[in-house]
């Protein structure tokens, strides 16, 4: 006779599934407020749960310092400390398992005698990688996998590109026409998204390490590729300038921020001014490129055009996300963006603007 699980079995089942996706969500919720800052490690939310109480909670805020478990479990108040023994930790990535900085928060878990952890992706980092929760499994801590994992696995993704793949997080950023027209020809400068997508932008520019553009964008629309609008921190500004023959009166050199000179032709560095010799005639320049990027501890790139900088990362498939706005305006003609070869994931409408998020399933 098959077994047919009762009324109760099934209600009981729902509602712990409700409560760790609800509380899998408040570590996202927690991860997100260090994005930027944590970088290049991951950003991580941890709650721990006694009895469907929180009783401690915390989030990575930095890199270099004390990871979300050692927060959550730090932040738990004196007469609440007894639970911790009988509690359910969350945590929206797998807990790291190598000595670092700091040390594993596998060990951190056992020591508090914590019998119950939720995961929502693994920690591809080498040393990582599935080896913690087999740690915890084997000390006879439950161990639940896969909460959430789509968004879970959203959030880490940068920090797991940029481990197994030596090169930052690449994302593409880019507004064009309703009819899908990138820039206008001849070149000049004009700005084609509103007010709340240019907001928008200067807060995805808080979350990024650095942000990339080529010299034609440069010279034509001169951007301080700065995060003026939203508080938070600031990106490192990258120029691709391979002749090194740039105007020295373009916001880019103003002396604000630091920010990189990909040259050909290197120039004396100076204050928050870097020039870093780059060979463009090398068919693996880009390759190379994000190699050398990855060394530096550049986790995270954003680029924001132009229409051949975009179309040369695309062509050589290094893109893991693409975020366009499309806008009301037609054009007769002017530069196409590149082909992402994907359809959206999903689409938000911003007054009269429409951005629409691609995910590139190559990596």
């Amino acid at each position: 006779m098959a077994f047919r699980p009762s009324l109760v079995c099934i209600v009981e089942c729902e509602v712990v599934m409700s409560m760790n996706s609800s509380i899998m969500r408040r570590c996202f919720d927690l991860a997100r407020l260090g994005a930027g800052w944590a970088s290049p490690n991951p950003i991580v939310g941890a709650v721990l749960v006694h009895n469907g109480r929180i009783i401690g909670e915390g989030y990575y805020p930095r890199d270099g310092e004390s990871h979300a478990e050692v927060r959550a479990v730090g932040s738990v108040k004196e007469e609440d400390r007894h639970l911790i023994k009988e509690s359910t930790l969350y945590v929206s990535l797998e807990p790291c398992n190598i000595y670092g900085r700091t040390p594993p928060c596998t060990n951190l878990i056992l020591d508090q005698k914590i019998p119950h952890v939720v995961v929502a992706a693994r920690d591809l980092t080498p040393g990582v990688n599935g080896s913690g929760l087999e740690r915890l499994r084997n000390a006879g801590v439950k161990v639940e996998e896969a909460v959430l994992p789509e968004i879970g696995e959203r959030l880490s993704r940068y920090r797991n590109v940029y481990v197994s793949e030596q090169r930052p997080y690449i994302l593409l950023k880019y507004a064009q026409t309703e009819n899908g027209f990138l820039a206008p020809e001849p070149s000049r400068q004009y700005w084609l998204t509103n007010g709340y997508s240019k907001r928008l932008v200067h807060k995805w520019r808080t979350a990024t390490d650095a942000i990339l553009v080529g010299s034609g964008t440069a010279r034509v629309d001169n951007p301080a590729l700065t995060s003026r609008y939203f508080q938070g921190r600031q990106a490192t500004r990258m120029v691709i300038d391979r002749k090194g023959n740039l105007p020295e009166d373009l916001q880019l050199f103003d002396g604000q921020h630091p920010t990189w000179v990909l040259t050909e032709n290197p120039k004396e560095d100076r204050a928050n001014l870097r020039y870093i010799s780059q060979d463009f005639s090398a068919t693996d320049w880009l390759q190379s490129l994000l190699t050398q990027l990855a060394t530096e501890k550049i986790a995270h790139l954003t680029v924001e055009g132009g229409a051949w900088l975009l179309s040369t990362f695309v062509q050589q498939e290094f893109w893991d996300e693409a975020r366009v706005f499309s806008t009301s305006e037609n054009w007769a003609s002017g530069k196409r963006p590149p082909d992402l070869g994907v359809d959206p994931s999903r689409s938000f409408q911003l007054a009269s603007d429409k951005l629409s998020v691609y995910y590139n399933n190559a990596f």
